[in-house]
């Protein structure tokens, strides 16, 4: 659960003359508790990130003090995976050491709350008959994946949970930025969309809640999310939907679920605990 999040180069996003990299922390220096008296990693706060509205200030800035390890007004500060130390007034990465301090890329100090909507059916032939893996005997799974546009690869289409917003309607609003291209469709299609969505979102399954291993991490800032599966056994609901890629992605595609597979951050592990509870192909 930590292994991207100690990647060499940081994927800053901004530009591609931009490169900025870690301090190399071995296996065994990761742990805090670790004694570590040399550990001095480059700190580093996208220029972005310090002049976004949706973004906190820097830490010492006159009228910022944050409630760590709670509900901050709006703001989520509480850690699903528990309460996490404030070393001289900057969180600390429950995790351990990544080998950067700041908040990279992301919004938040400490965690950084996301919500991500794993959509699935039965991958049919033709004839519209279930496949069966031939090696496991078992229904082959799909699922609605995204290619990111920052150059992560394959995903899942979640995002952000914005301020005061719930994690059903972060799930709802990221699949439809994402998976249904809503910021280009016209109010009449949106409501058509979100409609079919309120229906079909209605009964998912949470597959994982907690800390995200993922290649923006920092020592002091660091994501988290919420996995729901929504499963259409039939195919007949989403599976017969018109998929689009949204503004944040280069493409979108049904993408058949095997040990095989390649995904962002720790997106895999959240797709092999689905493929498992629907006990389908690995």
């Amino acid at each position: 659960m930590h292994i991207k999040a100690r990647t060499s180069i940081y994927p800053v996003r901004m530009n591609e003359d931009t490169v900025v990299t870690r301090t190399s922390v071995p296996e065994d220096k990761v742990n805090w508790s670790e004694v570590w008296e040399d550990y001095k990693p480059v700190e580093f706060t996208a220029p972005f990130v310090l002049t976004a509205t949706w973004a906190d200030p820097p830490l010492g800035t006159p009228g910022f003090d944050p409630k760590w390890n709670s509900v901050d007004g709006k703001v989520n500060r509480k850690s699903f995976n528990g309460e996490y130390s404030v070393v001289d007034g900057a969180p600390r990465n429950p995790e351990g050491r990544t080998g950067i301090q700041g908040r990279g890329v992301l919004g938040r100090w400490g965690p950084n709350h996301a919500a991500d909507p794993i959509v699935t059916r039965w991958r049919r032939n033709k004839e519209g008959v279930v496949e069966i893996n031939q090696s496991t005997g078992r229904k082959i799974l799909e699922f609605v994946s995204i290619e990111r546009k920052d150059g992560g690869g394959w995903a899942i289409p979640g995002g952000m949970v914005d301020p005061g917003e719930t994690v059903s309607a972060t799930l709802k609003r990221e699949f439809m930025e994402e998976a249904m291209d809503s910021t280009t469709k016209n109010e009449e299609e949106n409501a058509k969309n979100a409609k079919m969505l309120d229906e079909y979102f209605l009964n998912g399954e949470e597959i994982y809640k907690g800390y995200v291993d993922d290649p923006r991490n920092t020592d002091n800032a660091w994501m988290e999310t919420v996995a729901v599966n929504f499963h259409d056994d039939t195919g007949e609901k989403v599976g017969r939907w018109q998929l689009k890629a949204g503004d944040d992605a280069k493409s979108l595609e049904w993408k058949p679920i095997s040990g095989m597979i390649t995904l962002y951050a720790s997106h895999k592990d959240f797709i092999q605990k689905t493929a498992e509870k629907l006990e389908a192909h690995w």
